[in-house]
């Protein structure tokens, strides 16, 4: 793979080496680091081999540069990993995990025990096959999905940035004050969102974003020349980026002057491109044989013996060792002594900003929040559900500084843009709405970011259709329990004109399929203002806001706290002396088909009595106790569902259930619902054939009692501690 010759992409070694001569510094290449990298290697070897299973290759050349870090340049405190103002750090090469592992280990994180080391990859335990931040405090985000960290870090950076300009005050400390450092691999720069996110990045000026592209030039398929042969620095300066090339990670004096340098360029990201060979010390080095598999045992004992380790023992550290990253890992406590006590001058003068930072950190909502969010009536005007989510979100936005977000350059048909505040750009970071591009991917690995960071709630928006090309990084919201909002617009075959491309069949159930993710689909403003209660009182579920195009009519009955039971009874009909009784007939749907099922029960009732439930989340109402459930759905009586969706998994709440089964049309949105037999006319007609099927002796099955697993939301992650 060529490199650019650019000024800024010169190696720096030779420079660095001759600077630390002319002016007499001692170099950082000392026989106790030597040894001190020589073990990273060789324990990253002694868990891959143990567990018989894993990626040896990537940690035993990257232990010169893991070394630097957590000796020399991060600031970081393993007895508090939580502390506010470390640096962060992200394995984008997550497959690479066993030195992120030994890392902590070596340095003093309580919870990644020795004994955790040699349970790598084993079920139950923290050091899982790819770092997953919900297991170790220490781990920020969960890395794998190759691109997806170095994405993530990209949000970190943008979260320092713009809680920094918010926060930090002059003739005060800095409050919020550090570097987010990323290892990542040829893997991490072939996927698309570090793409997106890169050239975000670029554009914003993350001067405090500083990448370590591990260049070995090795993937699973072998030398990347067979698929990778681009010029990697050419392209981040084009982004950009303040890039600079190393020919050799063992140099630590080089690799120490490019990371000063890359701090020292406060206008750009940065990238240090540096050359490795994967599996140093191997006999299978430099060859993609030692990427994804262990050594084995006969090479195991070269690589000791080469090193100066008993070849017969394993997962050994010596004690000189040892002192000497404990006493790294140390350095952070004095460190966070001094930012405590700049804390406590800073809420002396400025307690208000102290407050509310720490709130923010905690998840906290202000006092009295819920009942500022609108509340409306039949009588008031009809609009589309997007509508009604921007006038929620613009009476949440002054009260919760938390709210930050934007959309994939869809703002004017989203309408997320917050009237409380600007963008958030280089010059202005203190602005809190996002322009994130035509990205969906990379939008959504930033806002993944920018929660794992702490203090914030980020939003993001696109049409609901489009989730599809953010889906990696939703997965990856949901496994980390961060608790993003996605306002997803134009839900339905209701968009209408714009055709089938853009028109979401499959979406509510691929959504509703995914663990841990939480799906409202509310049908007029009261739902969705209990939608935007239920989303931010769950910070560590993700929440799908799904939105429609067309006006909808503010209903009679509806209720932002019933919202938050996910069922509830909207209205009845028919009966004797017109109304009361029970119901012989249930119509439920959720978003724009709920006023499509009163309109058809109004018919309906001249015959028969006639229950509309109101159905904006199944997460929800899967929650409630029995006889709740029982008293939305009575055993016995029939229920017809419609909703402008596919319709598996509607069997669990209805007897039938009228929707999609294929792509859309294109044309006005009411023809294109009439054309799919979505409108009130056809479902009175279904209903009666539902009524007709089960008249006689023909039992009703009670939806209810049939068990099932509803998917539960993960409100809180707990890092567990056992290996």
């Amino acid at each position: 793979m060529s490199s650019s010759t650019g000024k800024r992409n010169v190696s720096p070694s030779k420079d660095a080496n001759g600077s630390a001569a002319k002016k007499g510094k001692q170099s950082l290449v000392t026989p106790l680091s030597t040894k001190a990298v020589n073990t990273v290697r060789v324990l990253c070897a002694d868990m891959v081999q143990k567990a018989n299973s894993g990626h040896p290759g990537a940690p035993m050349s990257l232990a010169p540069l893991a070394y630097l870090l957590w000796t020399q340049v991060m600031k970081y405190n393993p007895k508090d990993p939580q502390w506010l103002a470390r640096d962060r750090f992200v394995l984008s090469n997550g497959h690479a995990c066993a030195l992120l592992y030994a890392m902590l280990h070596l340095t003093g994180y309580a919870q990644v025990t020795m004994d955790a080391l040699k349970a790598f990859r084993q079920v139950d335990s923290i050091t899982a096959g790819h770092p997953e931040n919900t297991l170790i405090k220490g781990v920020e985000v969960s890395t794998g999905p190759l691109g997806q960290g170095i994405s993530n870090a990209v949000g970190l950076a943008m979260a320092e940035m713009h809680l920094g300009a918010v926060f930090n005050k002059s003739g005060h400390a800095k409050i919020v004050d550090n570097y987010t450092y990323v290892i990542c691999g040829d893997g991490c720069l072939q996927e698309g969102v570090s793409s997106e996110a890169s050239s975000l990045a670029g554009h914003l000026g993350l001067g405090r974003l500083i990448v370590f592209y591990d260049d070995n030039q090795i993937t699973i398929d072998g030398d990347t020349a067979l698929s990778f042969t681009e010029d990697v620095a050419k392209r981040y300066e084009a982004y950009g980026w303040h890039v600079q090339t190393l020919e050799d990670v063992q140099d630590l004096d080089a690799l120490l002057a490019a990371t000063e340098a890359a701090k020292a360029e406060t206008d750009r990201p940065s990238m240090i491109k540096i050359r490795t060979r994967i599996g140093f010390g191997s006999k299978k080095e430099g060859s993609h044989s030692v990427h994804g598999s262990p050594l084995g045992a006969e090479d195991l004992k070269q690589l000791k013996s080469r090193f100066g380790f008993d070849p017969e023992q394993a997962f050994v550290v010596p004690t000189e060792v040892a002192e000497l990253f404990q006493a790294a890992g140390a350095k952070g406590a004095a460190a966070q002594a001094a930012w405590n006590t700049a804390m406590e001058a800073y809420k002396g003068a400025f307690p208000a900003e102290a407050s509310e930072l720490v709130r923010c950190t905690e998840h906290r909502l202000p006092e009295g929040w819920r009942e500022k969010l609108p509340r409306y009536t039949p009588e008031d005007k009809a609009m589309a559900t997007r509508k009604f989510s921007e006038i929620a979100l613009n009476v949440l936005a002054p009260m919760l500084p938390e709210l930050v977000g934007g959309s994939a350059d869809l703002t004017p048909s989203t309408l997320t843009a917050l009237a409380c505040s600007g963008d958030f750009q280089k010059k202005t970071p203190d602005g809190r709405y996002v322009r994130f591009g035509v990205r969906e991917h990379g939008m959504t690995a930033l806002a993944n970011g920018m929660f794992a960071y702490g203090a914030l709630r980020p939003f993001v928006a696109t049409f609901l259709n489009f989730i599809g090309y953010a889906w990696g990084a939703v997965r990856l919201s949901c496994l980390s329990h961060l608790g993003v909002i996605f306002v997803m617009t134009h839900d339905s075959i209701g968009l209408g004109e714009d055709g089938p491309t853009h028109q979401p069949v499959e979406t509510l159930e691929q959504i509703r399929a995914m663990p841990n993710l939480h799906l409202l689909r509310p049908a007029d403003g009261n739902e969705v203002s209990g939608a935007y209660i239920s989303a931010l009182e769950h910070p560590y579920t993700p929440s799908v806001l799904a939105l429609s195009r067309q006006n909808l009519p503010n209903l009679e009955g509806t209720s932002a706290e019933k919202t938050l039971l996910g069922a509830y009874v909207l209205a009845e009909m028919g009966g004797s002396n017109g109304g009361g009784g029970a119901p012989e007939l249930i119509l439920t749907g959720s978003g724009s088909e709920v006023a499509i099922a009163v309109e058809a029960a109004k018919t309906l009732a001249e015959t028969v009595r006639v229950r509309v439930v109101s159905f904006p989340s199944w997460e929800l109402f899967d929650q409630q106790n029995k006889e709740y459930r029982l008293s939305v759905f009575p055993a016995g009586v029939p229920v017809v569902s419609v909703e402008a969706s596919a319709t598996h998994g509607w069997a669990k709440y209805s007897h039938a259930a009228l929707g999609l089964t294929w792509f859309g049309a294109s044309g006005p949105y009411a023809k294109v619902y009439a054309k799919y037999g979505l409108t009130a006319d056809n479902l009175v007609s279904k209903a009666r054939e539902v009524l007709a099927f089960y008249a006689g002796d023909r039992q009703v099955p009670s939806l209810i009692d049939v068990p099932f697993i509803s998917k539960q939301l993960d409100h809180k992650p707990v890092a567990t501690s056992h290996a």
